[in-house]
């Protein structure tokens, strides 16, 4: 075997061993960086986006311009991205500390801005239990009737803490009972020291209970004369402030009309 042919054979040889050193080097630095190219993995998602909404999302919603700035290096757009797929930390929210005023309210219950933390607890039970709820009952809606002719002359605060009392004095409001009141019971009524309630407004009660018996033998009961008028169904208003809430509304109009 001649020199130069061995010399050759070795170099060869040196070539392969090079060749394989720097596929060796490759698949090295291959392995080593697969996981930041491809740093997801094979984890279970929710999320019902598909790939393209998904990618489409990422181009809208992001407001950082480093990905699609051809300057930005490439591990720190991979990071980025990560960022915005990558699903969001649950957070459990605060307990909310009510407010004294809310210390009788059940959890969840919310309240009209005019009860404040310096309300009755009368006021703030009567929000809670009677305000906004619908009423059927023919004595309890001329109790309400009666409570809202009151004030003129007292704030709710005022009517709420004498409700018993007026409840004794005018029978538990029962339309039949009150319109049989003549003046003997109307005067007592107005003498009631606790009651402090003028013989004009005693009269007026006694009045408006007249009435509503009348209206009950026509219509059945005065609770289906009144809802009647709106198809049997709550009014939901939703005024964002007390200032919005109209003095007079078309179907109260009508109503006080027909009524007198």
């Amino acid at each position: 075997m001649s020199k130069q042919y061995t010399k050759k054979q070795a170099l060869d040889k040196s070539k392969n061993i090079s060749r394989e050193n720097e596929k060796q080097h490759t698949y090295n630095f291959f392995s080593k960086n697969r996981k930041k190219i491809y740093p997801i993995g094979l984890q279970r998602t929710c999320s019902p986006l598909s790939l393209s909404s998904l990618s489409l999302s990422l181009s809208q919603n992001s407001t950082d311009s480093s990905l699609t700035d051809p300057s930005t290096p490439l591990d720190q757009k991979i990071s980025f991205t990560v960022q915005l797929i990558a699903p969001m930390q649950r957070r459990d929210p605060k307990a909310v500390e009510h407010s004294s005023s809310n210390d009788s309210c059940q959890e969840g219950t919310r309240r009209c801005n005019w009860i404040t933390k310096n309300s009755d607890k009368v006021y703030v039970q009567f929000h809670d239990e009677c305000w906004g709820a619908p009423v059927y009952d023919d004595n309890q809606l001329f109790e309400l009737l009666a409570m809202c002719g009151l004030l003129m002359d007292f704030n709710w605060t005022e009517i709420l803490k004498r409700r018993q009392l007026l409840r004794q004095a005018f029978a538990g409001f029962d339309p039949k009972n009150v319109a049989k009141m003549g003046e003997k019971e109307i005067s007592e009524i107005a003498s009631n020291k606790e009651l402090t309630l003028a013989e004009t407004r005693a009269r007026c009660i006694v009045d408006n209970a007249k009435c509503i018996t009348k209206v009950a033998r026509e219509y059945g009961s005065f609770g289906s004369y009144m809802w009647e008028y709106v198809s049997f169904k709550p009014m939901i208003n939703k005024f964002r402030h007390p200032r919005n809430v109209p003095l007079r509304s078309p179907k109260a109009e009508a109503i006080s009309k027909d009524l007198v």
